[in-house]
Formats: C-alpha cells, sequence, structure tokens
C-alpha cells in the first residue's frame, strides 16, 4: 500500500550516486550539484492521486499520478519521460522511458527508513531517507 510511503522524508545517505547519473547521461555541471544535494521527499496522497514532491538545491519538481497509468515527467535534469510508478507488494516502483532508455527508481520501506534504489543497466545507486 502507498500508504506507508506517505510521509515527510529528508535524505541521509547516497551511493554511487554520480556513476548512476553519467550513466542516464547528466552533464558534469548537473552532477556536481546533484551530488551535493540532499533533497527533501514528501508523499502524500489526494483521492486516488499521489504526490511526490522532491525539494533541493537544483530544482523542486512535482509528480501527480494514478499507480498503474502511464503519465508525462520532466525530471530535475530535464530529461523528458513516459513514466509509470506501481506498488509491486510492499516496493513503489517508478520507471523512466526517454530516447529508447529505461531506468528504474525501486522505493522501499526498511526499518523504518524509505531506501530508493536507482538502476539503469547494470549501474544501481542507492539513496536513504529518514522520515523528517
Amino acid at each position: 500500500m502507498v500508504d506507508a510511503f506517505c510521509a515527510t522524508w529528508k535524505m541521509v545517505g547516497s551511493e554511487n550516486f554520480d556513476e548512476y547519473l553519467k550513466a542516464i547521461g547528466v552533464g558534469f555541471a548537473t552532477r556536481q550539484v546533484a551530488n551535493v544535494t540532499k533533497p527533501t521527499i514528501i508523499i502524500s496522497k489526494e483521492g486516488a492521486k499521489v504526490l511526490v514532491k522532491s525539494q533541493g538545491t537544483l530544482k523542486n519538481t512535482e509528480l501527480s499520478f494514478t499507480l498503474g497509468e502511464e503519465f508525462d515527467e520532466v525530471t530535475a535534469d530535464d530529461r523528458h519521460c513516459k513514466s509509470i510508478m506501481v506498488m509491486n507488494g510492499d516496493q513503489l516502483v517508478h520507471v523512466q522511458k526517454w530516447d529508447g532508455k529505461e531506468t528504474t527508481f525501486v522505493r522501499e520501506i526498511k526499518d523504518g527508513k524509505m531506501v530508493v534504489t536507482l538502476t539503469f543497466g547494470d549501474v544501481k545507486s542507492v539513496r536513504t531517507y529518514e522520515k523528517a
């Protein structure tokens, strides 16, 4: 159930994020800012819609979507994606597709923290958030 993710989350850890950003094609200057940014993620629900707000130094983004329905997304690094989010058991899975490429974010709650695993090909990054 997406309700487990509904909270305000502050990033407390990030592993291999620069390699992930490089793999998806993010330029050097944008990566430098992204690597020092510790975003706050706010996840909430309004009826059937799920809202995901990301607040950080680079750019604030806001997604509004219905689970299982494809939507248009413009990422913080300005990629225009066709995206979908679904619940897979206890995981909130976010798939972005653009220019023939695909990346997946898997959000899980582990020991009260939100652990996000970003995967592009064989490159993985793990970002950890605690409730604010």
